[in-house]
Order: C-alpha cells, then structure tokens, then sequence
C-alpha cells in the first residue's frame, strides 16, 4: 500500500508541470500553432533517433566497463594496461556518440 501511495504521489509530482502549463483553446489551434513553431513528425524523429543513440552508447560503454574489471579480477597484473584501453575505447564511443547527435539533430 505504501508503495502504491508513492508511485501515485511521484506521478502527480511529474504530470503536474504539464497540467499546469497546459495551452488552452481547440484542438486545430494547438496543431497550427504545433506545425507553425515545427513540431511533428520530425521533432518525433529527432527524439526517438537520440534516444537510439545514448541507449547504444551507454550499452557499449557498460559493456565495455564490465568486461574489463572482470579482465582486471582475471589478470591484476594486467590492470594497468587493461584500464588504459578501456578509456581509449570509451573515449571513442563518446565521440562517436556526440557525432551522431549531431547528425540526428540538423539532419531531421
């Protein structure tokens, strides 16, 4: 019952905003107004292309951190070395990932 009562208060505390800055008038309206500041379809498939990617960029890099401090629980001896291409490689990910931000946001 408590954790009931805690997911409705948490989602009031999040759609509250929302419902707060709500734009009135018909439903035509808020679409010109939508088509007019251009939200639609692009807007949707800038944010579902972004979302790829991070969702992408931060399975690769866990992976790529869970992998090596099991190599490092492997071989301590080899930590140095293993630590040093972990972040070489995270590195590489990270700018691969800002680069396709980049590309998904003036491309859409």
């Amino acid at each position: 019952m408590k954790n009931l009562l805690m997911l409705v208060v948490c989602s009031f505390a999040v759609m509250a905003p929302s419902l707060a800055m709500a734009q009135g008038g018909t439903v035509e309206e808020q679409v010109e107004v939508a088509q007019a500041e251009g939200y639609g379809l692009s807007a949707l498939g800038k944010a579902i292309g972004s979302g790829l990617v991070i969702l992408g960029a931060g399975f690769g890099i866990g992976r790529i951190g869970g992998q090596a401090v099991e190599a490092m629980g492997r071989q301590p001896e080899a930590a140095n070395s293993i630590q040093t291409a972990m972040l070489i490689s995270a590195a590489l990910i990270e700018g691969a990932t800002f680069f396709a931000l980049i590309l998904v946001g003036f491309l859409m």
